[in-house]
C-alpha cells in the first residue's frame, strides 16, 4: 500500500546502528536483525518481555538513547525520496521523511509499548484520547456500528455517543460486558466492527472477561480494542484474545502527572494502516508525540513493574482495612468483588490487582466531605483527576471524569452521585498514610 512502511517489528534482541549514511542498496532484507522475533515464551511476564526488547543505545554509545528532535529527515541520494514515499523504504531500515510520519526516538518508546503488551507492534500519540480517536476512526466507517461497555472514562463515553454519530454516522451500542449472551446479541455481523470496553472499568472497576469477549467477538468477524490504562502490567489484554490494546500513558506509565500522551498497542499491519499517506488517522489527523516527550517516557517504562507492585500492595492493604471499617470499598483484590475470581484467573502473577480504589459515600455532599478531610486536613492525599501518580489522587467521579454521562447514564454505569475514584499512592510509609485516612473518622 503506497505511504506505508514495510516493517514496524519491534521485537529484537540488538539495536542497529544508524544506516541513514548508507545507500538503500547496501542493504539484505534477509537479514534485517530488525525482524527477528525471540521466542514467544519470553513475552509472558511484561518486565520479562521489556527486557528481552531491543535496546537503544545513544548516537555516540550513551547507554541512554539519542532524542531524535529533528522535524524533518535528508537523504544521500535523490532517488530515495519517491522510494520512501512509495514504502519500499522506512523506519525499519532507519530511513525516515517527518516526524509526524516516524521519528526514532517515539519508533523506540512504541517498540517498549508493543513489548510491554505483547503485541507486534506499537505507535504513541499525543493524548490517550487522540489514540482512541484514532484506532476507532480507522476501524469503523460511516454507517458502521461499534458495541461498548457503558462503563467508560467520560471523554470516550462522549466520544462514542455525541462525536462519531455527528462527525461520522458511526453509532455505539452499549451493554453491560458481565452479561456475555447479551454482548454475543448485541453483535450484528457485517455491522458492528469494533468490541471497546477497558479492562478495568473507570470508575467502577468492572473487570472484563477478556477471553471469553474475544472469543464472541472473533466469532462473528469483530475487532476487540481495549483501554488498558488503568492496568499496565496488571492485565495483559493481547495476550487473552484481544486485537488492539490502548492506553493513556499519562497515568501509570508516566507515573509523574506531567507528561499527556497516548499509545496504540497491535498488529504491525494495523499501525501501517493508520499511518498511511491517503487513510491513515495517525498520518492525516496527526496526533504526533514530541520525541523529547518520548524519550522522558522511556526512561520511566523499566520501572514501572516496581511501581504498579507497590500501587498495588498498599491499595490491598488500604482496600482490606477501609472494609472492616465497614466502608463500602469497590476493589477487584477482595474476595466479595463480583469480578475476583475472574481477576485472579487473567491478572499477570506479582503485579496485585491495580492501583484503584473506590469508595462509595453515597452523596455528594458526604463524598466531598470525605475528600475536604483527606486533602486539608491530614494530608492523606490530593484532590484531582487523573490517576497513576506517587501521591494518592481522589476525584467525586459523578462530578468530574464521568460528568459527561447524564443521570440515566451514570446509573446505567452503576455510578452513585457520592462515588470517590481514589488512585492509591507510594509516597511516605504505608502505615503513615493509613494513619491519615483513620484520622479523618476519628474526628
Amino acid at each position: 500500500m503506497a505511504g506505508t512502511i514495510q516493517n514496524t517489528h519491534v521485537f529484537s534482541s540488538s539495536s542497529s546502528s544508524s544506516k541513514k549514511r548508507m545507500t538503500p542498496d547496501d542493504f539484505n532484507r534477509d537479514d534485517d536483525i530488525i525482524t527477528k522475533k525471540l521466542p514467544a515464551a519470553t513475552f509472558e511476564d511484561p518486565v520479562s518481555a521489556l527486557a528481552n526488547a531491543r535496546h537503544e543505545f545513544g548516537e555516540h554509545g550513551g547507554v541512554n538513547m539519542s532524542i531524535e528532535a529533528s522535524a524533518t529527515f535528508t537523504v544521500m541520494e535523490p532517488e530515495t525520496l519517491s522510494r520512501m514515499f512509495t514504502g519500499e523504504l522506512g523506519p525499519d531500515r532507519d530511513f525516515f521523511i517527518y516526524s509526524r510520519h516516524f521519528n526514532p526516538t517515539v519508533l523506540a518508546l512504541g517498540r517498549q509499548m508493543a513489548a510491554l503488551e505483547g503485541t507486534e507492534a506499537a505507535y504513541c500519540t499525543s493524548s490517550g484520547m487522540s489514540a482512541i480517536s484514532s484506532v476507532l476512526l480507522q476501524l469503523v466507517s460511516s454507517g458502521e456500528h461499534i458495541l461498548a461497555s457503558p462503563t467508560l472514562y467520560g471523554g470516550t463515553h462522549a466520544f462514542l455517543t455525541h462525536f462519531l454519530p455527528r462527525s461520522s454516522n458511526i453509532k455505539t451500542t452499549f451493554v453491560d460486558i458481565r452479561d456475555l449472551k447479551k454482548v454475543e446479541e448485541a453483535i450484528v455481523e457485517g455491522y458492528t466492527k469494533v468490541l471497546f470496553f477497558e479492562s478495568m472499568s473507570n470508575p467502577t472497576l468492572t473487570v472484563a472477561n477478556i477471553p471469553e469477549l474475544s472469543r464472541i467477538a472473533h466469532e462473528k468477524g469483530v475487532t476487540v480494542v481495549v483501554d488498558n490504562t488503568f492496568a499496565p502490567m496488571v492485565v495483559s489484554p493481547a495476550r487473552l484474545g484481544a486485537d488492539v490494546v490502548v492506553h493513556s500513558i499519562s497515568k501509570y506509565i508516566s507515573g509523574g502527572a506531567d507528561i499527556i500522551a497516548g499509545a496504540v498497542c497491535g498488529a504491525a499491519s494495523l499501525v501501517n494502516s493508520m499511518m498511511n499517506l491517503h487513510q491513515g488517522t495517525l498520518m492525516l489527523l496527526g496526533p504526533t508525540m514530541n520525541a523529547k516527550v518520548a524519550f522522558e517516557l522511556s526512561q520511566r517504562i523499566p520501572h514501572l513493574g516496581l511501581r504498579m507492585k507497590e500501587h498495588s500492595h498498599r491499595t490491598l492493604i488500604y482496600a482490606r482495612r477501609m472494609d472492616k471499617m465497614g466502608l463500602k470499598v469497590t476493589y477487584p483484590g477482595l474476595e466479595d468483588h463480583p469480578d475476583h475470581h475472574l481477576a485472579k484467573s487473567i491478572f499477570n502473577k506479582e503485579y496485585g490487582y491495580g492501583g484503584m480504589l473506590c469508595l462509595d459515600m453515597e452523596t455528594e455532599v458526604r463524598a466531598n466531605k470525605l475528600m475536604n478531610g483527606l486533602q486539608n486536613n491530614t494530608r492523606f492525599g490530593l484532590m484531582g483527576v487523573s490517576l497513576g501518580y506517587h501521591e494518592t489522587l481522589m476525584s467525586c467521579s459523578g462530578n468530574s471524569t464521568s460528568s459527561e454521562l447524564d443521570e440515566k447514564e451514570q446509573a446505567l454505569a452503576g455510578i452513585s452521585p457520592g462515588l470517590v475514584r481514589m488512585s492509591i499512592g507510594y509516597t511516605g510509609t504505608l502505615e503513615q498514610r493509613w494513619g491519615q485516612f483513620q484520622k479523618v473518622f476519628l474526628a
